[in-house]
């Protein structure tokens, strides 16, 4: 019982450090930002990146370790499903965000860097996903979608 109290405790905060990463990230974010902020925004998408793998981890073991709820209760859920699909898109989103903020740290701390809207918008595309994703999580921890 412990673990799984453990694990349900990494998976709920990975969650809301992943929120407040893209949050700060989207809140930062400037047309134009000097290389020292491009190099803040990729030290926060760092953190937003070592969330998810806690969170996939916690989420992983809780699913198929047969901690807590057994694994047919997740595999025949389309709710679950649809929540993980949300959270593999949010993922393949963050990619170009993240590729960005890395290629364009380096250099002159002062030199100014123009930021794509492309950036702006997978962010906020991202969040509007993660908003979802509670609301999925709600109606399945009450049955809801279970098929099997």
């Amino acid at each position: 019982m412990a673990l799984e109290i453990t694990l349900r405790y990494l998976h709920f905060v990975s969650i809301f450090a992943i929120v407040s990463s893209l949050v700060s990230e989207h809140l930062l974010l400037e047309k134009e930002l000097t290389r020292a902020e491009v190099t803040r925004l990729s030290r926060i998408d760092a953190v937003y990146g070592i969330a998810a793998i806690i969170l996939v981890a916690a989420a992983l073991t809780l699913w198929l370790g047969s901690i807590g709820k057994p694994a047919i209760f997740y595999s025949k859920n389309w709710i679950f499903q649809t929540k993980l699909t949300l959270f593999v898109i949010v993922g393949l989103l963050s990619i170009h965000p993240t590729v960005f903020f890395i290629k364009n740290r380096k250099g002159n701390p002062a030199e100014i860097v123009e930021i794509p809207r492309s950036v702006f918008w997978m962010l906020r595309f991202e969040l509007l996903l993660l908003f979802i994703i509670p609301l999925l999580a709600g109606l399945m921890a009450h049955g809801v979608g279970f098929y099997g």
